[in-house]
């Protein structure tokens, strides 16, 4: 690895979000038939920082990395799997949540995008159950405690070891002064319907609870004896493995690890460039179209594997998406651009469009869904240039949309002798890629015009020159080439001029209107909080919680509410 690739501007270790499960440390993947087994058997001595042991299986940023791999790798590598068993590796404990430590001497910016993450991972496993049939029965034998019952609650059925000392709780608030952050409170309430009051009791009881009275809270599903836990997992793994449509015999693709050349001032994979411009606070994300057509059937697909280009340029998306979010706190504006055809990008969106049912041409759609809602997520400043020898077209568009602004040149560059711009929407752009608000990014744009949508959708497949797309409004201003340059300038200038706490709450709040479903108050309402809490002395002080938990001294409050 390169010297530019461990560290960072300021000399700390940079974050890598690339593994596989030779080199997992805290997680144990096996398979057997149509049945997998994820056992959290973390190492304590493998912390991602010094400074803290990862006792009693609570995990860091490091940990959660792993099993965000291990998830993706069920849903690619083994599509035969209809069930996960999520398990214990350790006697006595199931999971005792995120690391006290880790998040006690943790910088802000760190703690708040390693809960995101942590909430991107525990919505993948729900989104792997709703789209991709691949059901989770979580096994809870020990304490599960604060983000182990969130990791819990992600599953689709939770059986709770009866055995008098097994127990599921939410403790943060009353040890840690900070609220179950990777969506604890929001699942209870929405996902499994705790009435109010009792969560109001669950989250303020440090001890947890266990046995009947969890089940009758709604809190488990169901509480078993150890005698008969290997028969009720039995039968539960048959009854949800009955109910799947995954493919029986389907043979998986193998994830190749990411060819990721890194310099001082970027990355460059086989289809994205990253610049970083660290003076000015921008990065730019250059996306490559594809080089060759799409394969004349699923067959030859799956035997490109990974490195077909929709998957291919997906997953090379997402790490740069991470490595922005985790290693460049600085960074003010996320610019995108794209080189290629958009013809070509169509034809792409065409072949799957054609195999949907099939189950690699659905796993890369949702895939695209997942990275996509990622980028909305990030908390940078997201632009869209669209120049000659663009090809933000369907998927591609979608970054388009994504955008907190859009500027597509009319005409060309002085000396430039590629084509005008253009853009094109496609199938891709009404339905398959919603946002966390559970409607398309286009919808989210339109929402007090639906007729505007409709007129998107009649444009399907055309190439829009920066006047139609302009005059479509899927673009926020169409600049000719004597203005261009300035307008660009002046825009990004301007905006690494402001607060940066300020544009975060603003561009998440313009990001998402419209409805409002469990994973939206995840990330707005829960987040937002937390966010603010993990600011707040009572937590963080001196003499907060966080800082005191574990030495034996009470936390000391300012006691006013605000």
């Amino acid at each position: 690895m390169a010297d530019a690739e461990r560290k960072l501007a300021n000399g700390k270790s940079r974050i890598d979000f690339r593994t596989d499960p030779s080199r997992y440390r805290h997680w144990k993947l096996s398979v057997e038939g149509e049945v997998a087994t994820l056992a959290m058997d973390v190492d304590e001595d493998a912390p991602l920082f010094e400074g803290y042991q990862l006792k009693l299986n609570s995990y860091d940023l490091g940990v959660d990395i792993e099993l965000a791999d291990a998830l993706e790798r069920l849903r690619f590598e083994h599509p035969q799997v209809r069930v996960v068993l999520l398990r214990s590796g350790k006697q006595r404990v199931f999971c005792a949540g995120a690391n006290i430590r880790m998040l006690a001497g943790a910088s802000h910016a760190h703690k708040v995008n390693f809960c995101k993450f942590t909430n991107e991972t525990r919505n993948a496993i729900e989104d792997a159950s709703e789209f991709s049939s691949q059901r989770m029965i979580c096994v809870v034998s020990g304490s599960c405690a604060g983000g182990g019952y969130e990791l819990a609650l992600a599953a689709d059925h939770i059986i709770l070891t009866d055995d008098g000392s097994s127990t599921v709780s939410l403790p943060e608030l009353p040890l840690l002064a900070v609220l179950p952050g990777t969506g604890g409170l929001t699942r209870i309430t929405d996902k499994r319907k705790v009435r109010r009051d009792l969560a109001d009791v669950f989250c303020t009881t440090e001890e947890g609870i266990k046995g009947k009275r969890a089940v009758e809270w709604r809190l488990v599903d169901e509480a078993v004896p150890n005698s008969k836990l290997d028969e009720a997992v039995a039968a539960r793994v048959r009854e949800f493995a009955a109910k799947s449509d995954r493919p029986k015999n389907a043979k998986g693709i193998t994830l190749a690890p990411l060819d990721v050349r890194a310099t001082a001032d970027g990355r460059d994979y086989s289809y994205i460039s990253v610049e970083l411009a660290r003076a000015d606070r921008i990065a730019t994300i250059t996306l490559r179209g594809p080089k060759a057509p799409p394969p004349s059937s699923a067959d030859e697909m799956v035997g490109q594997g990974a490195a077909f280009w929709p998957l291919a340029l997906a997953r090379e998306l997402d790490d740069a998406i991470l490595d922005l979010r985790l290693n460049e706190f600085d960074t003010a504006a996320i610019v995108f651009k794209s080189e290629g055809d958009p013809a070509a990008v169509l034809s792409y969106d065409a072949f799957l469009d054609a195999h949907k049912e099939h189950w690699l041409a659905r796993e890369i759609r949702l895939k695209w869904k997942r990275v996509l809602k990622r980028v909305d997520l990030t908390s940078r400043t997201l632009v869209a240039l669209i120049e000659p020898g663009s090809c933000f077209a369907g998927t591609l568009a979608e970054l388009i949309f994504a955008a907190d602004r859009s500027y597509m040149l009319v005409g060309q560059h002085e000396g430039d002798n590629r084509p005008p711009a253009a853009i094109a929407l496609s199938a891709m752009n009404f339905g398959p890629y919603p946002m966390s608000n559970g409607i398309t990014r286009l919808h989210s744009r339109f929402l007090a015009d639906g007729g505007a949508v409709e007129r998107a959708q009649a444009s399907t497949g055309k190439m829009l020159d920066a006047e139609a797309a302009d005059e479509l409004g899927l673009v926020t201003a169409a600049l000719d080439d004597i203005d261009w340059e300035d307008e660009i300038r002046v825009f990004l200038e301007e905006r690494a001029s402001f607060s940066p706490d300020g544009l975060t709450g603003l561009e998440a709040n313009l990001r998402f209107g419209g409805p409002e479903t469990m994973e939206s108050k995840i990330f707005a309402r829960l987040t937002a909080w937390q966010n603010w809490i993990f600011q707040r002395p009572n937590a963080v002080g001196e003499d907060g919680a966080l800082r005191r938990y574990g030495t034996g001294q009470k936390a000391v409050f300012d006691t006013k509410r605000v």
